[in-house]
Order: structure tokens, then C-alpha cells, then sequence
């Protein structure tokens, strides 16, 4: 009888059991949803559109230098857990002036926005209590549902009738309500004054995602719960990142100081993970006092994403009106948003591919940037190449990828 032949272990060779990838690699790709990454040089000619640095600060030379400072002056790493040695007097400066800029009474830095959605949902809700949550609601806050064990009912887009509805069915209930403040993927923004109504009138509390709004609406930048009237109000927590408007990386949960002390002691994201990085706090907190001397980079922002989808539906392309700084056109097909992005990217500008399974209601579509620091000129170049290269008008790209 002839014996297996002998893997590299010395063992009789067996099936890899990863295998199954293949499979998943034919589905995806007969989906046409492969993906791939695609480093950047630093020194990139594209024009950018594609990235979430809606200000333009990811390379002042300030944000850059309070960078550079903190990472000599600290280090180059936290170290460790934010209970351990991952936190220094920089962190806590930054959670100071985040919370005063927003209106609220604490703050607590995390790694990334994912993370601080995770603490926040894991940590304010309970196996027996009850999370209502939005369908367009971002990935992060979609896995913070999941892991926080609680029952989640998840609700249609932008509906307060539905979330009221929802929370009625469960009179009793210990409840959290969670929307994005401005959703990620067509740049609308949630209905906080309904949420917010619908929430006070049955107990419930509200969580916020405002990692689309800090920056951008607001009085001077102070985000979407700034605008609604909702910074600070009683049973209203915030979550947003530092990765976009302010140009560095990292995330923040906002809200009452005994519910930031909940979370120290409580959230599995904060307490096990280790510290955001010095040189990612210095530049945040740059940044936002960059944004505090210069308001006007806001509205900049606001115009420059008007301007986008005034001139984009006016060359007969369907674009979601933004809200904020995100401007969504619709593709026909995942292969159609695909061949735009790349043709665009031949053509010199960045743009976002959104395809399912990344986006809720399964429509592909390229997302725009609205960036503070475009010109005139950048603008109309960019409309001029996303009109020109749009699925019907030019022939698809054989190195789409």
C-alpha cells in the first residue's frame, strides 16, 4: 500500500485546511467583488478624492510637527494599556479639549473610531437589555451590536416613527438607540431631533456616531450633535474618530463624566488594548485647535461638497444631496463602480468604490471626498473627469481591480 507522502513537518501530508479560501476567492471574483490594497507613494499625484481627510490637515505642517514633537517628547508607542502606561498628560489634555470644543462634560481616547464604537456598545448595554439600531449604520457600530449580546432590532433607514416603534415593543427594557449622526456611505445626515425626542419620551438612551460630522457641521466644526442642539444633553453619548477632520488616527467616546468612568472600568476595548500612539494624539490635538483657530475650514468643506453635487447632477448623474462632506454617485453594477474608480485613477484622480457587502442597500456607487482645501480649479477638473469616464460614456478598464 502506498503511504501519503510526507509534508514539510514530517507528517503524513493532509488537505490544507484553508482550502476553502479558493472557493471564496472564484465567489468573489465572479461577484466582482474582489479586493485588493493598493499602497500609496507618499508623494502621490493623484488628486484626491477618495480619502476622509475632510479638512486637509493630514499634512499641514503643524498637525505634522505636533506629530513629530510628541512622538520625541513620549515616544514612539503608548506602551501599553491606557490603565497600565498607555496614558500620558497628552491623552488627557486631548480629552479635555475634545470634550469643552463638543459641549460635553468628559472624553475618553481610544485607538481607532471602531474601537470606541465597540466600548461604547459593549459597555452601556446589558444580555437582558435591548439596542435599536439603524440599517445604514456603519460596520463597526453593526459588530458593537453583536458583541454586546443585547437584543438588537434593526430598524429601517432614518425613521424615528420606526425606532419609537421598536422601543414600544419592549416597554421596561433597559434600551440604547444608535444611529451615525452622518452616514458613511451616501453622506446623509440621521433625523437627531426625532431620535432624540423619541428617545427622552420612553428612557431610552441615545449613542452617536459623529465621525462624519466633527469638522464639518456645527457651530465652527463641532459636529453634527453641535448642530442638532443635542452636545451635552442628558442621555446622549458620542462616538467620533480623529482619523478624518482632524487628519490624525484614533477614536473618542464623548458624554456625562460618570458614563466615561463606566466605560474605564467597563469596556473590553479600552482596557485591553493598548494606548493610541503619542505622535497620533499630539497631531489630533493640533488639529482640533487648528480647526478652533480657523472655523471657516467647516463651511469650506460644506461649499466644496455643494459644489460637487450641483455640477455632478446637473451632467445628469445621480448623487445623493450630502449633508455633510460625503458626496455618493450611484453606479449601475459592482463591475460598473469598479471600471469609473479605476478609469478615474488612470485619469489622475482618487475617488472611493463602495460595493456591496460595504454598502446597506446593495447599490455600488463611488463616494467623493469633499475636501476644504480644493480649489476651484481642482473641483471642476474632478467633475469633468468623473462626467466623462461615467458608466455609459467610456469603455471599461482591463486593469480594474
Amino acid at each position: 500500500m502506498e503511504q501519503d507522502p510526507l509534508d514539510r513537518t514530517g507528517l503524513p501530508h493532509r488537505a490544507d485546511p484553508f482550502d476553502w479560501t479558493d472557493g471564496e476567492a472564484r465567489r468573489r471574483e465572479r461577484a466582482g467583488l474582489v479586493r485588493a490594497l493598493r499602497p500609496r507613494p507618499a508623494d502621490s499625484p493623484l488628486l484626491d478624492l477618495a480619502s476622509n481627510d475632510y479638512l486637509g490637515l493630514a499634512r499641514h505642517p503643524a498637525v505634522t510637527g505636533a506629530a513629530a514633537a510628541a512622538a520625541r517628547r513620549w515616544g514612539a508607542g503608548a506602551t501599553g494599556s491606557r490603565l497600565v502606561t498607555g496614558s500620558t498628560a497628552l491623552h488627557a489634555e486631548l480629552e479635555r479639549e475634545l470634550a469643552d470644543f463638543c459641549g460635553f462634560e468628559a472624553a475618553l481616547v481610544l485607538s481607532s473610531g471602531y474601537a470606541a464604537n465597540l466600548a461604547a456598545l459593549t459597555a452601556l448595554t446589558a444580555r437582558d437589555g435591548l439596542l435599536v439600531s439603524d440599517a445604514g449604520n456603519h460596520a463597526s457600530i453593526v459588530d458593537g451590536c453583536r458583541l454586546s449580546r443585547a437584543e438588537t432590532v434593526v430598524v429601517p433607514h432614518a425613521a424615528p416613527e420606526a425606532v419609537a416603534k421598536a422601543l414600544d415593543a419592549h416597554p421596561g427594557r433597559r434600551a440604547l438607540v444608535v444611529s451615525d449622526a452622518v452616514f458613511s456611505v451616501d453622506g446623509d445626515a440621521a433625523p437627531l431631533a426625532g431620535l432624540a425626542a423619541v428617545c427622552h419620551g420612553r428612557g431610552a438612551a441615545l449613542l452617536l456616531d459623529d465621525a462624519h460630522g466633527l469638522g464639518v457641521l456645527g457651530t465652527g466644526g463641532r459636529g453634527a450633535l453641535d448642530a442638532a442642539g443635542l452636545a451635552g444633553a442628558p442621555g446622549v453619548v458620542a462616538t467620533l474618530t480623529l482619523s478624518k477632520s482632524l487628519g490624525s488616527q484614533g477614536g473618542a467616546v464623548l458624554g456625562p463624566a460618570r458614563v466615561i468612568d463606566h466605560l474605564v472600568n467597563a469596556a473590553r476595548t479600552f482596557i485591553f488594548d493598548t494606548g493610541l500612539a503619542p505622535a497620533a494624539v499630539g497631531a489630533a490635538l493640533e488639529g482640533l485647535r487648528l480647526l478652533r483657530r480657523e472655523p471657516e475650514r467647516a463651511e469650506r468643506a460644506r461649499e466644496v461638497a455643494r459644489a460637487l453635487h450641483r455640477q455632478l447632477t446637473g451632467a445628469g448623474l445621480t448623487a445623493v444631496r450630502p449633508d455633510a462632506a460625503v458626496v455618493s454617485v450611484q453606479a449601475p453594477s459592482p463591475e460598473a463602480a469598479v471600471d469609473w474608480a479605476a478609469g478615474c485613477r488612470a485619469a489622475g484622480l482618487a475617488v472611493g468604490c463602495f460595493r456591496p457587502p460595504s454598502v446597506p442597500d446593495g447599490v455600488s456607487r463611488i463616494r467623493l471626498t469633499a475636501r476644504a482645501d480644493l480649489t476651484e480649479e481642482q473641483i471642476d477638473a474632478a467633475v469633468r473627469t468623473i462626467v466623462a469616464l461615467a458608466p455609459g460614456t467610456a469603455s471599461p478598464r482591463p486593469d480594474a481591480s
